[in-house]
């Protein structure tokens, strides 16, 4: 069974409804680690070495945040500046992270319309993911489509968990994807 590292950086969870019932839905599994990384690194002191450690014990590497100013929270972009060392992640000997899975779980306030041509943004949601896809790639990983929950300030409780229960089943598949 893969191991899933689910890599949480949201700096306002308490104020997420959307975040808390994704992370409400995550299974109970011993092949599952979850990490609230503004809970455990406040003042953005990340531990490097546990990070990488960490990495190289997972299959999946699942980044779960909030999707601000096209992008991510700032912890997650100095995570991914400190972390994915040269030499480590990429350059000559950066294998560590080679054909591990890269996923996103990516909330937003816009809906899926919002992100289309015609659209608010203008532009396709993978357009504005291009920077994690090259970064995955340029890590050997294996970017993977994200999973996405769009449109959150207009869900209804019975959508919430609606959602709740596809992100479970995501879950689960991942779980069993890799099996035989």
């Amino acid at each position: 069974m893969p191991k899933i590292l689910i890599l949480l950086f949201h700096p306002f969870l308490e104020k997420s409804k959307a975040n808390q019932m994704l992370l409400d839905s995550v299974p109970v599994s011993e092949s599952i680690t979850l990490r609230d990384l503004y809970e455990i690194y406040p003042n953005f002191t990340i531990d490097v070495k546990l990070e990488q450690k960490l990495l190289m014990e997972h299959d999946v590497i699942l980044f779960q945040h909030p999707f601000y100013w096209y992008s991510c929270p700032p912890l997650m972009k100095q995570w991914i500046d400190f972390v994915l060392e040269d030499g480590w992640a990429y350059g000559k000997n950066g294998n560590f992270l080679k054909d591990k899975k890269w996923i996103q779980t990516i909330t937003t306030g816009g809906t899926e319309l919002a992100y289309s041509k015609e659209g608010f943004h203008g532009h396709l949601m993978e357009e504005f993911l291009l920077p994690f896809r090259r970064t995955a790639e340029l890590c050997k990983m294996d970017y993977q489509s994200p999973f996405l929950l769009q449109g959150t300030f207009q869900l209804k409780e019975g959508e919430f968990q609606k959602e709740s229960i596809r992100y479970r089943n995501f879950l689960l598949f991942l779980l069993g994807a890799n099996h035989g």
